[in-house]
């Protein structure tokens, strides 16, 4: 698991930790969370979400009469320092 897979984990364990259930995906430069969100989420509740998903890079949360409340939050993968970063015949 990438490095942004783990602090995805992490966040995904902390929010079910305050009763919102999450999913983890891998993507190729980044990883999500998401959340469906309850209509009866207390305000204290809220605030350790908040909390949580601040160790994020992004984060939001999408509303809609349809789907309800879904909180996503996105870390990114780092990219390579070394190696060969800019592809062939790239110098610095």
């Amino acid at each position: 698991m990438s490095a942004s897979g783990v602090s995805a984990a992490a966040i995904a364990v902390r929010l079910s930790a305050v009763g919102l259930p999450a999913r983890v995906e891998e993507h190729n430069r980044f990883t999500t969370v998401e959340a469906e969100v309850p209509e009866t989420l207390s305000a204290e509740s809220w605030r350790e979400v908040l909390d949580v998903v601040a160790e994020a890079d992004r984060f939001g949360l999408l509303a809609t009469s349809l789907n309800g409340r879904t909180l996503w939050a996105v870390v990114r993968k780092t990219v390579p320092t070394t190696g060969d970063v800019g592809g062939p015949g790239y110098q610095r």
